[in-house]
Order: structure tokens, then C-alpha cells, then sequence
């Protein structure tokens, strides 16, 4: 670990400490581990890791993955899990950041994420937003989040391929699947080159040209992971006719 990775781990709050302290065992006597490309990781500074999101599960795995190699992540996570009694309290202390959908406060984790960053924290971004919708797992279209905190803060994006979580909690199921023990397959890929967008304003055009590389960069490593190639054509939830957020399954039940 170098001195900048150790001073990270140092500063970290004590409820962010008790809280790995609970998972960080469990973890790795649970799964089996297959990481690559940790040397992408910055060792310096801010950044944003922008993980592909196929399970309920990996989470854990990107957080156990960046934990690991000393870069400790904070996630912005749904508003309603920081409701949740004790556990709500814990993350709050821990340092995450809640996201709130729509009204007068939607800014608030945005803003609160840039500021991360500035201090030099590994802000962990779902690009997808949220679950992939995509029949073959692969990401999905992105949303604009990672790429305007990029954008904004001009630190590192670092795509964080993940393939494995599924297999102990299959996407869009909560019941987990610990035995066999499952391997975690993790490649943190080379950051976005975005160099050449800094000085363009932050304009629509702008984040969507950053978004798709991001989703690119995400996808390829992916590829290596899985050993396969993705569709050409990357899925859209809208032009399917799917909701944006939730379990989109459990709402075409209901409507049957």
C-alpha cells in the first residue's frame, strides 16, 4: 500500500470503519476473487468509478474490490435507504451520499459528490442508473451523472467492469445464492480520456459525447471479462417501453 493509499484508510470515519470491519470478512470467506487492472486505480486524488450494475449484489463486490487496493468508495445510494432505522444513520455517518429523485433537492447529491471528489474520494457512479435492462446482461445506455461529475471536477473516470454478482443474486431477485462459493470478476479499465471535452461547455451535447465513452470504455472491459462480444446496438430502455427506475418485472406482472 503506498503512503497516499494509507492516509486514505487512516481518515476514513469510524462508521465507515465499523461498517467494513462487519462486511469486509464475511466477503471474502464468501466469494472467491478474480481482480485485474488495480494499477488503473489513481493513487492520488479524486476520481470517479463508474461500475456496470447486473446484481443487487455488486455493490458489495466494487466496494470490496476498492477497498482492497485503498481506495475506499462512496456511493451515492437510493434516499429511501438512508431512511431505513440504524442502517440509514450508519451510512450517513459512513459518509454516502443520498440521492433524491425529483423536486427541490434532486442537486443535492450532485453537489455533494462533486465536493467528494475535491476532497479526493473514490465517488462511485452507476452510469446505467440503474439495474440492466439488457436481455444479455451488457450495459445499457447511460445516464448523465458520472460524466457531468467528470466533466466538472476534471478527475479520473474509471469504468469498473464486473461480472459475477448474478450468479450469487441472480438481476432482479433477492435471494441469495452463497454455495458453491462464486467467483468475483473485477477490471478496473484505464480512465476515459475526456481531455479534449474540458472546455466545451457542459451542455447536453457535451455529456452525452462523454457518457458514450464512458458506456464504451465499460462495455470493453466487459468484454474481457465475459470472453464475448456485445451487441452492436447498445439497449435503450425508453425505446423498449420500460420504466427508467424499479423492478420493471415485478410492474409487468401487476399489469397482467
Amino acid at each position: 500500500m503506498t503512503p497516499a493509499g494509507r492516509e486514505r484508510m487512516r481518515r476514513l470515519p469510524t462508521a465507515y470503519k465499523f461498517v467494513a470491519w462487519l462486511l469486509h470478512r464475511p466477503l471474502r470467506t464468501l466469494t472467491a476473487r478474480d481482480w485485474h487492472g488495480m494499477d488503473n486505480l489513481p493513487d492520488e486524488g479524486g476520481c470517479v468509478v463508474a461500475p456496470n450494475h447486473v446484481s443487487y449484489f455488486d455493490p458489495f463486490v466494487s466496494a470490496l474490490y476498492l477497498y482492497d487496493n485503498a481506495r475506499p468508495p462512496f456511493y451515492l445510494g437510493k434516499e429511501a435507504v438512508f431512511r431505513i432505522p440504524v442502517l440509514g444513520r450508519l451510512l450517513a455517518a459512513a459518509g454516502q451520499i443520498p440521492v433524491y429523485r425529483g423536486g427541490g433537492r434532486a442537486a443535492d447529491a450532485y453537489r455533494a459528490a462533486v465536493a467528494a471528489v475535491g476532497a479526493g474520494k473514490s465517488v462511485v457512479v452507476y452510469p446505467e442508473g440503474t439495474l440492466t435492462r439488457d436481455p444479455g446482461l451488457w450495459p445499457m445506455k447511460g445516464k448523465s451523472g458520472a460524466a457531468r461529475i467528470a466533466l466538472q471536477t476534471r478527475c479520473p473516470v474509471i469504468p469498473l467492469a464486473q461480472w459475477g454478482p448474478q450468479e450469487v443474486m441472480p438481476t432482479y431477485r433477492g435471494r441469495l445464492r452463497l454455495v458453491p462459493r462464486k467467483t468475483m470478476h473485477v477490471l478496473a479499465c484505464p480512465p476515459v480520456d475526456l481531455a479534449d471535452l474540458y472546455d466545451r461547455p457542459i451542455d447536453a451535447v457535451t455529456v452525452r459525447e462523454a457518457t458514450d465513452r464512458i458506456m464504451a470504455a465499460l462495455t470493453a472491459g466487459l468484454e474481457i471479462l465475459r470472453g464475448e462480444t456485445a451487441p452492436a446496438l447498445r439497449f435503450d430502455p425508453a425505446k423498449a417501453g420500460l420504466p427508467e427506475t424499479g423492478n420493471y418485472t415485478k410492474q409487468r406482472k401487476g399489469r397482467r
